[in-house]
């Protein structure tokens, strides 16, 4: 499949391995060969021994040739002097584990964003997009990324649907799929291993995913988000997967390293679980080499605004984590876990010359970062192309809503001569994934269950959009502290990628939702018929391929949209996609209905 087809040829940023670049480094090493850059007067951090040393570093064929007291023997009539002016000189900043689709942006769009926040590596899983788009998705995402100046390395996506009988996808992933896609040269290993009842019961399927990653000597993701740490987990454990970032406390970062895991401990836009789990390093004194520190999704807005890896890391740091041991967090450790040691994640020689210019470990201002020896963003700016692939037509069009949706279909209707009901409704938890599974009376109007507003419970509805069958689920949810007649609706949905519409007027669900159908997919608002805020995302109704700053700014509209509506949640867009998310407890809805996901079983809307 070639999609890199334009009018004008596309620069790409080939990495040559170590043994092709040996004669050279060696040469260089040596001072018989000129250096293509040397770096004076710097600081050198070594997170091999979390030494900070009044080193020089030259670098030829985008790796370090040498690491030092002094390189001035590597310089010549050609060499790039730079004068690092006493600053601090850290290795280039790696994500464990993130979601490209989750900023709204596609591979280029999204490395142009991070990259000026010192973000050099990545390990991605573009799982969403293999809900909608399937093996094809995951390909266009792969094949992206490869042609990007910093290094983004993909998982295949494990969990395609993420809960088989629970939820149905625009496509599904196989195993077949999975032991082809070990093949190509950009993939590091299986995504987050969703499906842990399936892991937990021996599913064949779960089990073939996770033989074929491990026979193509690559590396499985975990994904165990659930407290019984009892024997399910070991059994989980013993399956194969080998890091997890759903833990949200000290315990399980604990659990997880005790079993020779490595505990990712991610901050993104509405996750905060690095405050809780740190404590098992700064106050236990468990090994920090075995903790990584990941953003798992992070909105367009905070990556414009706050940061990305470098935002987590300082927030390690504000919590009492050495930053030495902190940095070794988002760079060796994370490079050893993936088996790239050798390649990034250090400033030594032989090692991609990925590297960041800093006048403070605490604060980490990102002032100059280089990659693979070459000066990619300076001062917040960044200063070189990053390629975008030409995406099929398909690919933006695939909203299959099979009709125009009227205010009828979001009615939910009471059992027979019910002036109330008590109803189970998805409860919302602040800057955590997992929900409560909340009851709620309710009040009945001609035979229709109605939102409370007083009790803050909104409807909440799932429209399916793969296959054009038309069916829409309804249910109840609380924690938006909506007011007033208003609707939301998003076909950012994990993992399904369905649609999402929460509101507290039926025509404005119906409104919201039509409208998303129009443009192909995104997340708009709607208050008394009115539209506050939309966010088009073309790309498989996940991704936009504009600048992030245009995506961001759209993106802040439907916040602030949701604050006039009354929510005052953080980042509570993101809550809101993760609505359907049919792998986390306790609550979600799915084009099947309402998903127990203590029991992974479908559960009635009302209590008998």
């Amino acid at each position: 499949m070639d999609n890199t087809t334009t009018n004008t040829p596309v620069k790409t940023w080939p990495v040559k391995t170590w043994s092709e670049t040996a004669p050279r480094l060696i040469a260089v090493a040596a001072g018989r060969e000129a250096a293509d850059l040397v770096i004076q007067n710097a600081r050198v951090v070594n997170v091999h021994t979390r030494e900070v040393l009044d080193w020089q570093v030259a670098v030829a064929e985008g790796r370090f040739a040498y690491v030092g007291p002094d390189a001035s023997h590597c310089i010549g009539d050609t060499t790039q002097v730079i004068d690092g002016g006493g600053q601090y000189l850290i290795p280039g900043l790696c994500d464990g584990h993130m979601h490209i689709e989750s900023g709204m942006l596609t591979p280029a769009e999204f490395a142009r964003a991070v990259i000026p926040h010192g973000t050099t590596s990545m390990f991605t899983d573009p799982h969403e997009i293999a809900n909608v788009l399937g093996i094809e998705g995951v390909k266009l995402m792969h094949d992206e990324a490869m042609l990007q100046p910093v290094n983004i390395y993909t998982q295949m996506p494990s969990c395609a649907p993420s809960a088989p009988g629970l939820e149905t996808t625009g496509y599904e992933i196989t195993p077949e799929d999975v032991a082809e896609a070990m093949t190509w040269p950009g993939i590091i290993g299986l995504g987050e291993m969703m499906n842990f009842p399936g892991v937990i019961h021996g599913d064949p399927k779960m089990l073939a995913e996770m033989a074929a990653t491990q026979n193509a000597g690559k590396t499985i993701g975990g994904h165990y988000a659930s407290p019984d740490l009892g024997p399910n987990f070991h059994a989980y454990v013993a399956g194969g997967p080998a890091d997890d970032h759903e833990g949200t406390c000290e315990d399980d970062a604990v659990a997880r390293v005790r079993q020779g895991m490595r505990s990712m401990m991610r901050l993104g836009s509405a996750w905060f679980d690095v405050e809780k789990q740190i404590t098992a390093v700064t106050e236990r004194g468990l090994d920090p080499r075995n903790f990584i520190i990941c953003t798992d999704d992070c909105h367009s807005g905070t990556l414009v605004e706050e940061g990305h890896v470098n935002r987590a890391l300082k927030y390690a740091i504000s919590y009492g984590c050495d930053p030495l041991v902190a940095l070794q967090m988002a760079t060796i450790n994370t490079a050893t876990h993936f088996g790239l040691e050798r390649e990034i994640g250090s400033i030594t020689p032989g090692r991609r010359a990925d590297m960041i210019l800093t006048d403070d470990l605490a604060t980490l201002p990102i002032n100059r970062v280089f990659a693979r020896g070459v000066s990619v963003a300076e001062g917040g700016k960044i200063t070189v192309d990053c390629p975008h692939l030409v995406w099929p037509d398909h690919a933006k069009a695939t909203m299959h809503m099979g009709r125009v949706l009227s205010a009828k279909d979001f009615e939910v209707h009471a059992p027979d001569g019910k002036n109330s009901v008590t109803a189970k409704v998805i409860g919302i938890v602040e800057n955590q994934a997992p929900t409560k599974a909340l009851t709620r009376d309710l009040g009945v109007i001609d035979g229709i269950v109605e939102p409370d507003e007083a009790q803050d419970v909104a409807q909440v509805a799932l429209v399916e959009r793969h296959k054009g069958t038309g069916i829409v689920q309804n249910g109840f949810v609380n924690g938006f502290g909506y007011q007033g007649r208003m609707a939301m609706a998003s076909t950012v949905a994990h993992d399904s990628h369905h649609m999402i519409v929460v509101g507290t007027s039926r025509e404005d669900m119906a409104l919201a939702a039509n409208r998303l159908g129009e443009v192909g997919g995104g997340m708009c608002i709607y208050q008394d018929g009115v539209e506050l805020a939309l966010v088009e995302l073309p790309v498989a109704g996940l991704m936009s391929d504009a600048p992030a700053t245009e995506v961001a700014a759209k993106a802040h509209g439907i916040i602030k949209a949701m604050e006039v509506c009354g929510c005052t949640l953080n980042n509570a867009s993101i809550q809101h996609s993760f609505l359907a998310l049919v792998v986390i407890p306790a609550l979600r809805i799915s084009d099947l209905g309402l998903v127990d996901v203590t029991k992974f079983e479908l559960t009635d809307l009302f209590e008998e």
